[in-house]
């Protein structure tokens, strides 16, 4: 597996070894080995999966505090724009957009550090989105920032007409008034 650190520290892309044959395909999601070799001290603790049609906006969403969350996020069918947002005060890359295209035919994941909110719009008639959590989920420290924040400048790459977002997070906070900490 290939892992590559973005221009944001701790923000990597992982793409897998890819074994095709006329069956189809193989490729490891996840090693331990490879994350600890790599100084990748992560131990997941719980997956969760989304389902979704297009237009869908999904994000930015976070946990605060004790509860933050570092993510393994993958695309197991369709294909997504999947964005986060660095929220760590005093990073060189704070309020920094990264945006990266998942799907299931590219394979590529995206392993995103604890400070980090995260969203995604989806590009495809449908998707399976799949990740990996390094914290449990607590709806007591759940947080988020309206993914149409013009400050953060972030094209969906869904049309204003077509956009799916839920009412909880067209009523998230401006990323100005967001929870950081």
């Amino acid at each position: 597996m290939k892992i590559t650190e973005t221009h944001i520290k701790g923000l990597y892309i992982l793409e897998p070894k890819i074994f095709k044959d006329e069956r189809g395909c193989f490729y490891e999601t996840f090693n331990s080995k490879l994350f600890i070799r790599n100084n990748l001290s992560y131990f997941f603790v719980q997956d969760n999966e989304a389902e979704s049609k297009f237009g869908v906006i999904r994000g930015l969403h976070y946990q605060h505090s004790t509860m933050a969350q570092a993510k393994l996020v993958r695309v197991t069918f369709g294909e997504v724009l999947d964005v986060v947002v660095d929220l760590r005060k005093g990073s060189p890359t704070f309020k920094s957009v990264f945006s990266i295209i998942l799907s299931n035919e590219n394979k590529k994941q995206l392993l995103i550090p604890r400070g980090f909110a995260h969203g995604y719009s989806v590009l495809s008639p449908s998707c399976l989105f799949q990740y990996k959590c390094d914290n449990y989920y607590a709806v007591s420290h759940e947080a988020g920032i309206n993914p149409l924040d013009m400050s953060l400048s972030i094209d969906w790459k869904i049309s204003e007409q077509d956009r799916i977002i839920s009412s909880k997070d067209a009523n998230l906070p401006f990323f100005n008034n967001a929870r950081l900490d």
